[in-house]
């Protein structure tokens, strides 16, 4: 296998583990209520305070205003619509790198996104830490599939 196509089957390694990472995320967000009560009943020593309250307040809402939970459907469907763009750089990286750049620029949006929100909607700071989270692991992925595409192009160029 040479240079190029072993560059080229790395990008996709990463691109496949980024998407199924976002799609199993992004579909968490269907079952909340569900996940939340299963959640509460592990007895989390470092977060069972917070899981309860969530649980509470989920089941309120979902038995008094199922409707409200109709956009953590919406997040999910985000999520799975986002993972749909990420075909573009399987099929063609360097064609295709602005997905990438895109999907880098969300992950860093993750982080004021949680910082100004998270305050305003009564998160815990360390459950906000968490979401971050997202953003930085997001991004090392992403990051290393930029760097690959763009030596991917240099072979191209060079052929």
């Amino acid at each position: 296998m040479g240079g190029s196509e072993a560059l080229l089957r790395r990008i996709r390694i990463w691109l496949v583990v980024f998407v199924v990472c976002l799609v199993l995320s992004g579909a968490t967000a269907f079952p909340l209520v569900h996940e939340v009560r299963w959640l509460d009943g592990m007895h989390l020593p470092l977060v069972a305070h917070w899981i309860h309250t969530c649980r509470v307040g989920l089941v309120a809402t979902d038995a008094r205003y199922p409707f409200v939970l109709y956009g953590t459907d919406w997040l999910a469907f985000a999520h799975l619509v986002i993972a749909v763009a990420f075909y573009g750089p399987y099929r063609d990286p360097v064609r295709n790198i602005w997905v990438i750049e895109f999907g880098m620029i969300a992950c860093v949006g993750i982080i004021p996104l949680a910082l100004i929100c998270g305050p305003i909607r009564g998160i815990p700071f360390g459950w906000t830490l968490i979401d971050m989270s997202f953003g930085v692991f997001g991004i090392v992925p992403l990051l290393a599939v930029h760097r690959m595409i763009k030596r991917l192009e240099r072979f191209e160029l060079a052929a």
